[in-house]
């Protein structure tokens, strides 16, 4: 099968956009599979699905709607196409084309070849953009308020502190205006000179990250996705122009323009001792003013 990468205009914000339908493939489901050669839709990367998928139809030029279902990052090596948890490399490795699938209803009218306009809910799209920001935001945020707890050096964050997000975070899941991060402190992390006691108490931990991102909100600091290509596989990065300095964290999802859009953020924390090691899951919303 020849393809060529799905183009993305999402990175920049776009909900709305024109393309022409390059593969259509039936799936096991009674579902199609439906590849564009260009979407605003953002899909789910099932290496790391953190941000879901957008909600929104295709637009035929007659004007029939189209529902979307689902839209998952696919894969091909030139031999077929593989969707989702089945294609079995990461995005972006070599050798591989790298598409959006947006998958329809097996009656869908939609062929290849077919001119359509990709529309997604823009209100969906804005509150998933949010939540996604104040993740990176409060990562960073929670970096810094632990950054007492350790007494060797480790790698740091995108700011500078000590990286406890990019070692100890096991899932992260990107909601409506806000996030739900999981985090191991196991014996790995204690022998990298972290102390587990720093979760003894997580509502003062808790007040000690809202702090911080009530200040850093509090200058309406512009945010960005810095882009390497318009292909999906292309790098991208979300940019935070912090008072402390740029904040750089690679990312594929969507964001807010502005930290003013968060409004309010609440975070607060779930800490259970399990045999071995100290599970903690942040939960962190933010309420757009």
């Amino acid at each position: 099968m020849q393809l060529s990468e799905t183009l993305v205009t999402y990175p920049g914000g776009a909900t709305e956009s024109d393309g022409m339908v390059i593969a259509v493939q039936s799936l096991p489901d009674g579902r199609q599979a439906v590849v564009l050669d260009r979407t605003a839709f953002h899909p789910v990367d099932a290496h790391w699905p953190d941000q879901l998928a957008d909600r929104g139809h295709l637009r035929l030029a007659d004007g029939t709607a189209i529902r979307i279902e689902d839209a998952v990052v696919a894969g091909s090596d030139g031999a077929e196409l593989l969707l989702g948890a089945d294609v079995p490399v990461r995005t972006g490795t070599a050798g591989w084309v790298f598409v959006v699938a947006h998958v329809v209803a097996g009656d869908a009218p939609v062929a290849t070849g077919d001119a359509v306009t990709v529309v997604a809910d823009a209100d969906h799209r804005r509150r998933l953009s949010l939540g996604h920001t104040a993740c990176h935001l409060a990562s960073l945020a929670l970096d810094r308020a632990l950054a007492d707890a350790w007494s060797k050096d480790v790698p740091p964050d995108a700011l500078g502190a000590p990286g406890f997000d990019a070692l100890a975070c096991t899932s992260s899941r990107i909601l409506e205006n806000g996030s739900v991060d999981t985090y191991r402190v196991g014996k790995s992390l204690r022998r990298k000179g972290f102390d587990a006691a720093a979760f003894d108490d997580p509502a003062a931990l808790a007040a000690r990250v809202e702090e911080q991102l009530a200040s850093w909100i509090a200058t309406g600091a512009e945010v960005r996705v810095d882009v390497e290509g318009d292909s999906l596989a292309a790098r991208r990065a979300w940019v935070c122009a912090l008072p402390d300095g740029d904040a750089t964290i690679p990312c594929g999802g969507t964001h807010a323009h502005s930290l003013a859009e968060l409004g309010h953020a609440h975070v607060r924390f779930e800490v259970v001792d399990v045999p071995g090691a100290r599970e903690v899951v942040m939960h962190t919303s933010v309420t757009p003013e």
